[in-house]
């Protein structure tokens, strides 16, 4: 092991059995870092971008019911987010590394999120609004040609790329420290299932930008 590996072999506990289990994983990151704690701030930045009513608090019945048309796209722009938030959780009480590729990769993620916030809530907005034939949701204006629409769309598909690749790399990163890390036959089976899953929307992604 290099001297870095070495400093992360020295912070893991010396009796990984007495640690807290999750499905078999021994959760090395248990103790909330500054790190994690400013990806859930971000995340929290995120949801808040995202609020129902989109100009200001509504006033009147019309504009509260004007405002819960957009609920539908909330809740699922929320829902994907979530499963973001849920895959750098996860992936920080499994391994507890703060080391210098980490930070990085978890603030691309950051960047990418809130950059990614508007394209998201466009394209539930936009596909709320089709399903329900102009009840609920948001439609792309008028204005709106099928090359803008479809530069959206990539858009979407970008994001969804990006942030999937960046969960993704942190698993790798993981995988690249499972000596110091002294994660068992269990674990590693374990990060490698992680690192095919996160692999499948990455796919998807490239796949449907391509198509």
């Amino acid at each position: 092991m290099n001297e870095r590996q070495q400093e992360i072999a020295s912070a893991v506990p010396a009796n990984l059995d007495d640690l807290p289990r999750l499905r078999g994983f021994r959760l090395r990151g248990m103790e909330m870092t500054r790190l994690e704690t400013f990806i859930d701030a971000a995340f929290a930045f995120a949801i808040s971008m995202l609020v129902i009513a989109a100009q200001q608090i509504p006033d009147n019945i019309q504009a509260l019911l004007a405002a819960f048309k957009n609920v539908p796209t909330f809740i699922c722009s929320i829902a994907v987010l979530g499963i973001y938030w849920r895959g750098h959780w996860l992936w920080s009480r499994r391994y507890g590394l703060e080391d210098g590729v980490s930070i990085l990769i978890s603030w691309m993620l950051i960047v990418t999120i809130l950059i990614f916030i508007y394209p998201l809530k466009a394209i539930f907005g936009a596909m709320w609004n089709l399903l329900s034939h102009g009840q609920v949701g948001q439609p792309f204006s008028l204005h709106t040609t099928e090359a803008q629409a479809r530069t959206i769309f990539a858009i979407y598909a970008l994001g969804l790329i990006a942030i999937s690749a960046e969960i993704l790399f942190l698993y790798v990163r993981a995988w690249q420290l499972c000596e110091p890390l002294r994660l068992n036959a269990r674990e590693r089976l374990m990060t490698r299932g992680e690192l095919e899953g996160w692999s499948i929307p990455v796919s998807v992604g490239i796949v449907s930008l391509v198509f």
